[in-house]
């Protein structure tokens, strides 16, 4: 079962791929028809719509914020319901997500990553197809083939996506780097720890920072990206790579001189920290997600003036992808609504009104780039061009249970520095969830 989502995950173009409409390739086999119907009664179907999310502070709320705004206005019947649980990449979410479901009191509806980390659910029995949402929302004509094939298993489709993520980011203090000569943008993973001996120098004692395990993971599959490149690393997750080559031990050592350079941190540290730390000059350089760019803003600091951004070194022409999205859960109290909540969340005014505020890119086509920051418009460019990678820190190529061996492994490490015996961990990781 956990290798179903390996022909999507694996290395691709969005233009092998096709953004275009291409007949029906995406459509949904026949009698895979979700159990309940799609509601169609005008201002909502009526009651209390709980939706749950780890959008709990900074532009993730906002993001939530404007939705739930919106889902006001074109479904005055219902009452939306915040369930959000703050904690980092949903770790905390989650957990209580899996009692809740396991207990029979599913939300409504829930976030869930874009990808493999479905495939709990699904293999659980605990979400429905939104096939039928899909089709009403426009299908392929609207939604990218390869963001699409990331969310079907056997014919159906599982949630709907809000969004596109870019995680391969560094954000970089302008100032810091001005102070320590630095001038351009490294090549690689040697010249880029090569600049931060640079910043040291310079007296900023922490040229990198880092928050919470999630973050950690998400800065190790970058170096994981740079080192082994896009095929490679994709081959991680069907069995072609081995866990143990070369590759993957050059990218442990270089995660550990790297940690050199960060700060300390504590697992309960969340990624404004860290990102934090960049916009007040306390260090040079973040990996984070886009959604970083939404706390840039918020502070008031200005693209290319006060910050800049560009792929982890040894990444351009790369885009590490995930997607949020929101499933049907089954036995849900209210399905009608949770439907209306789909449909708002995959319409073209919902997927706009949430990427404004949250930094991220539609998921939809048909959202027109110029609406939008320069950085977001950047980031649908690199989307239609670069070459597509999953995320493992956020779901898109590894499942829940895989992804949690894998942070257990790097915050083994984190007190450790012991590469080699994170390489056997996320081996034996491996060899257990590919099975």
């Amino acid at each position: 079962m956990r290798n179903r989502f390996v022909a999507t995950v694996a290395v691709a173009t969005v233009a092998a791929l096709g953004l275009a409409a291409c007949g029906s390739s995406n459509t949904p086999e026949q009698g895979a028809a979700p159990n309940t119907s799609l509601a169609t009664k005008a201002g909502g179907a009526g009651g209390d719509v709980g939706v749950f999310t780890w959008w709990a502070a900074g532009s993730e709320k906002e993001g939530l914020d404007a939705l739930e705004k919106l889902f006001k206005e074109k479904y005055p019947n219902n009452n939306f319901v915040n369930l959000a649980v703050a904690g980092g990449a949903g770790s905390n979410a989650k957990a209580k997500l899996a009692s809740d479901l396991q207990n029979n009191q599913p939300p409504d509806s829930f976030q869930g990553h874009a990808g493999a980390e479905l495939l709990d659910y699904i293999d659980a029995g605990q979400i429905e197809p939104v096939n039928d949402v899909i089709t009403a929302l426009g299908g392929d004509q609207v939604f990218p083939k390869n963001l699409l094939e990331r969310i079907t298993v056997n014919g159906n489709i599982y949630s709907v996506p809000s969004n596109i993520h870019r995680a391969n980011v560094v954000w970089a203090n302008s100032e810091v780097l001005k102070k320590a000569g630095i001038n351009s943008v490294p090549k690689d993973i040697a010249s880029w720890m090569a600049d931060m001996d640079k910043v040291k120098a310079s007296g900023v004692s922490t040229p990198l920072s880092i928050a919470g395990s999630w973050t950690q993971v998400q800065l190790f599959e970058t170096v994981l990206i740079s080192t082994l490149g896009p095929e490679k690393y994709s081959g991680l997750f069907d069995g072609k790579t081995a866990w143990d080559s070369a590759e993957v031990k050059q990218a442990a050592a270089d995660y550990k001189k790297l940690l050199t350079y960060a700060n300390t941190a504590s697992d309960g540290d969340d990624w404004p920290v860290a990102t934090d730390m960049v916009i007040d000059g306390k260090a040079a350089y973040n990996v984070m997600g886009d959604w970083a760019v939404a706390e840039f803003t918020a502070k008031g600091k200005k693209e290319q003036t006060d910050y800049q951004y560009f792929p982890v070194p040894g990444q351009d022409g790369v885009f590490d992808f995930l997607a949020d999205s929101f499933t049907l859960p089954k036995g849900a109290k209210n399905p009608g609504g949770a439907k209306d909540w789909l449909m708002l969340v995959g319409s073209a005014d919902g997927q706009k009104a949430f990427n404004m505020a949250k930094g991220s890119i539609p998921a939809r086509t048909d959202v027109p780039p110029t609406d939008f920051p320069p950085y977001q418009q950047s980031a649908m460019e690199a989307f239609k061009s670069n070459t597509i990678v999953s995320s493992i820190a956020h779901g898109a190529a590894v499942s829940l249970a895989w992804n949690a061996d894998i942070t257990t492994a790097i915050s083994k490490f984190y007190t450790t520095k012991d590469d080699a015996t994170l390489v056997t961990d996320l081996t034996a990781a491996a060899k257990k969830n590919l099975g």
